[in-house]
């Protein structure tokens, strides 16, 4: 089989945690080189989906290829980013500082200083903290913490990123803000961006969807497909249709 056309490919992906069965045989891709949105309510099992994806998920089966590879394969460590949803930060460093230490530990010894250099300088500056490079972490703001965690995703200048909701809680300028550098991280790096979020508006922000429910994908496509197909003016609108089908299948199959 051919997994180069995409960023991931799932066949029968299935994960078991105690008797839940959080994921129930998914069938999706994520294209490469676009900025793809796993959207659903809390505890439809995105976070469960996401650590799969970058290898870090236990009792999962079927197939999962994540860039060409088997998901939690060795050789992808450095091709994937990946921010979860509490901030990866120390808040008595400062951004700077912060970015160094992870730096270190992706590129360690001191052949590797220069390269350290030039990687926290351009991570700093892609995510617009260069004004802040100085400042602590704790007294940043809401957004700009999230940012410099995707600033710590991005040192390696990964194909992969995978976002576990960064704009929770984040108002609307500042949601506005960070998917407006998602767009420019997958335009300048040409890398794949899965972000998830349970806001549906911010579904139209995105290239391509996932719509996830109890553990299981209702659809995968674009946002402009989704309302076609469905006959909706938004994609909020698009979910709650096939969440209404696939209830009304449940009950005439009981």
């Amino acid at each position: 089989m051919n997994f180069t056309g995409h960023a991931v490919e799932a066949h029968g992906l299935t994960v078991v945690r105690g008797r839940r069965t959080v994921l129930r045989g998914l069938d999706f891709t994520v294209p490469r080189g676009q900025v793809t949105g796993l959207l659903g309510p809390s505890g439809c099992g995105k976070s469960t989906l996401m650590r799969t994806i970058v290898g870090t998920q236990a009792n999962a089966t079927g197939t999962l290829h994540v860039l060409g590879r088997p998901a939690g394969d060795p050789s992808l460590r450095a091709r994937i980013g990946y921010v979860t949803q509490a901030p990866s930060v120390y808040d008595d460093l400062t951004v700077r500082q912060n970015l160094d230490y992870f730096a270190s530990v992706l590129l360690p010894g001191r052949a590797q200083r220069e390269a350290r250099a030039e990687a926290v300088t351009r991570a700093i500056t892609d995510v617009d903290l260069s004004s802040h490079a100085d400042a602590l972490a704790g007294n940043l703001s809401g957004g700009q913490r999230s940012r410099v965690s995707l600033a710590v995703a991005l040192l390696g200048t990964p194909e992969l990123l995978v976002l576990d909701e960064p704009t929770v809680g984040l108002d609307p300028v500042l949601r506005r803000d960070l998917w407006n550098l998602f767009h420019r991280i997958a335009t300048d790096h040409r890398a794949t961006i899965l972000v998830s979020s349970h806001v549906m508006d911010e579904a139209e922000r995105c290239h391509r969807l996932l719509l996830m429910r109890d553990g299981e994908i209702l659809a995968d496509d674009t946002p402009e497909a989704l309302r076609r197909r469905n006959d909706t003016a938004t994609v909020e609108d698009a979910f709650l249709h096939l969440v209404d089908a696939a209830n009304a299948l449940q009950e005439a199959q009981r």
